[in-house]
């Protein structure tokens, strides 16, 4: 977690201009919030005249400037990173010093053909406000069949004295720059490809760019390997090729039928970096946490079912903890190993419901909060039901504290998920 003391320089790794506030505004606000874009244009303005490096300052003095704490600053941040706009390197010290680098938005062309940032943005704003979004940047078709191309060509107009430059120096001069977006994706594309005949499909037409374009389609609606099979074989065209336009509507198609017409909303994969504990110890507990922190609710989910795949109600309630009732991915984890072991082994919308509002209005956001919340309503229930000479529940995670000590989680537990986090 960033420090108040601790120092950073903005350097520009791209041209920056007026035209970007409006793609910002209107494309990357509603994804990252305005506390992200407000730190964008922060730092921008910390660049000297010749927009290239700033001088060295504080946390602090960033705090004071944009009125906001040292958690919303490093939540910012990583929002800013995950959508290309900024990259951040780390010298470890007494003083920790950060390098933040700029780098431009997207083109508007460019956002809405990206189809994980447009799935995102359709979510964040709804169809209406994506429509008049789309027609926004729309050029305008004008009818230029009673017009002739009179433009001249650059040798029309000029031309070269025997005295020229030396053409083998290379410049590196400021441009446009933009941060690719990562997307891990579970699938294997050489498996999925074997899969499908070549006299469907013709091999030689999948470049770099489509590749990446199926990563991302198999990443936002979380399609496997058998997922993609089906959806590329539905979306090869006349001449044996991929159809992307095609691809990406069969995705949205099948997605939305088996999702009651939803569409994925973008969600942290798991716990954010600035919420998270450092380790000190190499206790089971220490363990525990470090994996609850690290896994998606959806890889997590998919351990205690033995690596089976969750069912829709399973995922619903999933996209419901981290959706409505905005609870984090590492304290999701910790909800979902609660109930499984003190309700049957169930998920059950309704009892979740009463738990995670719970959670949800006392704030908790850290794994270790969450599991510290756990065992003391666990404790408190335990005793009303025996106050009450009711059967009490004698199931509960592995990781309670029973002893107040730190040896809670099993060996079997922290081998399952460190298994399922390593083969991904």
């Amino acid at each position: 977690m960033t420090l108040p003391a601790d120092t950073f320089i903005v350097t520009n790794k791209t041209v920056l201009n007026s035209s970007d506030l409006g793609i910002l505004l209107n494309l990357y606000q509603p994804l990252i919030g305005n506390g992200s874009v407000s730190l964008y244009y922060t730092l921008w303005s910390y660049l000297d005249k010749m927009e290239l490096i700033s001088n060295e300052w504080t946390h602090h003095h960033l705090l004071t400037n944009m009125q906001i704490t040292i958690n919303e600053i490093d939540d910012a941040r990583v929002k800013l990173e995950a959508v290309g706009l900024l990259k951040t390197y780390l010298k470890e010290g007494n003083i920790n010093s950060y390098i933040y680098e700029l780098y431009s938005p997207m083109s508007a062309s460019e956002f809405i053909n990206n189809p994980v940032l447009a799935t995102a943005l359709y979510n964040a704003i709804g169809k209406l406000e994506y429509e008049k979004i789309i027609n926004f940047y729309k050029i305008p078709n004008l009818n230029l069949r009673e017009y002739n191309d009179i433009t001249k060509n650059f040798s029309d107009v000029f031309g070269f004295s025997n005295n020229g430059i030396n053409d083998n120096l290379i410049y590196d001069l400021k441009k446009s720059r933009h941060r690719h977006i990562e997307i891990l994706s579970n699938i294997d594309l050489n498996t999925i490809l074997n899969l499908i005949p070549d006299e469907l499909l013709n091999k030689r037409t999948i470049n770099k760019s489509l590749k990446e374009y199926i990563y991302n389609i198999s990443y936002i609606y979380n399609y496997d390997n058998d997922d993609m099979v089906s959806l590329i074989r539905n979306s090869i065209n006349d001449m044996h090729r991929i159809d992307k336009k095609v691809l990406r509507e069969n995705a949205e198609k099948y997605y939305s039928f088996d999702n009651l017409g939803k569409l994925p909303s973008l969600i942290y994969k798991n716990q954010p970096e600035y919420l998270r504990k450092k380790i000190s110890d190499d206790s089971n507990r220490s363990k525990m946490i470090y994996m609850f922190e690290v896994t998606s609710p959806y890889d997590f989910i998919n351990s205690k079912y033995k690596n089976s795949n969750p069912t829709a109600s399973d995922l619903r309630i999933i996209a419901h903890l981290l959706l409505d009732l905005n609870l984090k991915p590492g304290v999701v984890n910790v909800l979902i190993d609660y109930i499984l072991k003190i309700n049957n082994n169930k998920l059950t919308k309704s009892y979740v419901d009463t738990i995670a509002s719970q959670w949800s209005r006392s704030n908790i956001e850290t794994v270790e909060d969450a599991m510290k919340f756990a065992e003391a309503e666990y404790k408190k229930n335990n005793r009303k039901n025996s106050v009450k000479k009711t059967v009490k529940i004698e199931s509960k995670p592995e990781w309670f504290n029973q002893e107040i000590e730190e040896n809670t989680a099993t060996d079997l537990e922290i081998r399952a998920l460190e298994q399922r986090i390593g083969s991904r």
